[in-house]
């Protein structure tokens, strides 16, 4: 590898570690953001908090990467620019897809990087985020009682104090249900007039001590019926009492893995061939479905009213309408008024069920559509992100070499406004698959096919060395147009 190739190569690995870890630290603070209100108040630990964050951090590697590479591009190319280097290395001989040549060679091990993380760590990731991020939503919040508040986190015991001492854990006013026994409701209640707490030091049980107070224990009535029951109970009265309250329903407990690992998300290529397979038969076996139910209990006849008991009648209401009028009235003559209602609304639940009943199984069938479509989605989504990487590449690197302006100023205000671009028509192609009203290789793609043609237009300016962007030539070309009209009005005149 020669000197220049090192140069471009160490000058594009610096933004590119910055900017990916940047837009990754960015994007994992908006998802703090967004479940603040479940990890707060739940008393979890430091090591969870960060797991839950790493799995977050590698779900967003999707986004984090292509706007790295879009930045570290421009602003290493437009670095070069600025500082006259790409000028002289154009003048010593070297195109600009020679210049490009490591940093093409860099960018492609990228994508076929991406394209590995996608495939074999993006399920994964996925499969140890979700498990995890439902096991935090369901976490309860920890013990902390709030004054003139029930606190029913606790399984089996709901507790108020009127007032807590949050300095010495003292409590006024002691309230407590014990429903441990949910069939039979609050069987016990106890209320005191103070009390103090404290957890053990593995903090499994929680030692809760009770001063002058009361407790009511409501007995059994097994053999007697409801009616006939008198509702005994045992009152006591004490000075001190200690209840040892057991917390692992307060402690962190994480669901099984084998909840979630076959949704699509979590599924390799292979995978989701096999799966899109598998519900290609159950959408045929469906649509069979459909076509039997339709065939058995569906007749389609000239007139819903024409019923011809032989062959002859029916001959001869083919014949005029004067004879298809009279089998009608043969037919309803036979019924009365009460009989010829009631064969009316048999017919009319009849058609209402048959009608239920199909758009019941087209709802179904199109749900198998788009769990299909979600599968082919994520099948995409394997490529789709190696190749963004490449195309943002020849989009940022040549816009580099024509606005000529590195560091964070301009670059990245252009950057962020491409990657804006490719973002909005990513998820708008995505949420139109999902709603069904596009192909998924046409959702999917749909920012590739924007941003494509703009790369090789892009990367052909910057080769002839192209001035879009400088403001000087729009104002010379501005300026001979004016000139031009004004010659024209002139030789009108």
């Amino acid at each position: 590898m020669n000197k220049l190739a090192i140069l471009l190569i160490r000058s594009f690995v610096g933004p590119f570690v910055v900017t990916f870890l940047i837009a990754l630290f960015i994007l994992d603070m908006q998802f703090l953001w967004v479940y603040a209100d479940d990890l707060m108040g739940k008393g979890l630990e430091i090591s969870v908090i960060l797991e839950l964050m790493i799995f977050a951090s590698a779900r967003l590697v999707n986004m984090a990467l292509p706007l790295a590479i879009l930045m570290s591009s421009i602003m290493t190319m437009g670095a070069l620019a600025e500082h006259y280097e790409l000028t002289a290395m154009k003048s010593a001989g070297l195109s600009l897809f020679r210049l490009l040549r490591p940093l093409i060679i860099v960018i492609i091990l990228i994508g076929v990087g991406s394209f590995y993380f996608s495939n074999n760590v993006w399920p994964v990731a996925n499969l140890k985020f979700r498990t995890l991020l439902y096991s935090v939503t369901k976490q309860k919040p920890a013990l902390n009682l709030a004054d003139g508040v029930f606190y029913d986190g606790i399984d089996g015991f709901s507790i108020r104090v009127t007032r807590k001492n949050p300095e010495t854990k003292e409590l006024e006013d002691v309230l407590i249900y014990d429903h441990r026994d949910a069939s039979e409701g609050s069987r016990t209640v106890i209320r005191a007039e103070r009390g103090d707490m404290k957890q053990t030091e593995d903090k499994r049980y929680l030692m809760l001590t009770l001063y002058n107070g009361y407790s009511y224990d409501e007995q059994k009535e097994e053999k007697r019926r409801v009616e006939n029951r008198t509702n005994p109970h045992v009152a006591n009265q004490f000075e001190k009492q200690i209840m040892r309250i057991d917390l692992s329903s307060l402690g962190f407990q994480k669901a099984d893995e084998d909840l979630f690992k076959n949704a699509y998300e979590m599924m390799r290529i292979d995978q989701i061939e096999v799966a899109v397979d598998s519900i290609d038969i159950r959408i045929q076996r469906k649509q069979d479905d459909i076509a039997r139910y339709g065939s058995r209990m569906v007749r389609l006849y000239r007139d819903s009213l024409s019923i011809y008991p032989t062959a002859s009648a029916n001959a001869a209401v083919q014949t005029n309408d004067s004879t298809l009028k009279s089998v009608r009235k043969g037919f309803m003559k036979d019924l009365s008024y009460s009989q010829q209602k009631r064969a009316f609304e048999v017919a009319s639940e009849v058609v209402r069920n048959n009608k239920k009943n199909l758009e019941n199984a087209l709802i179904e069938l199109r749900g198998k559509e788009k769990l299909k479509d979600k599968h082919l989605i994520e099948w995409h989504r394997k490529f789709f992100l190696g190749f963004s990487c490449v195309v943002l590449f020849f989009i940022g690197a040549p816009l580099g070499a024509i606005i000529r302006k590195g560091g964070l100023g301009l670059p990245t205000v252009i950057a962020i406004l491409l990657f804006l671009v490719y973002y909005i028509t990513t998820i708008f192609g995505e949420r139109m698959v999902k709603a069904g009203t596009l192909e998924p290789i046409i959702g999917m793609w749909v920012s590739s096919v924007i941003l494509f043609p703009m790369s090789v237009f892009l990367t052909y300016k910057a080769a002839t060395d192209s001035s879009i962007m400088n403001v000087d030539a729009y104002k010379a070309w501005f300026r001979k147009l004016f000139k031009r009209k004004n010659a024209d009005s002139t030789a009108v005149q």
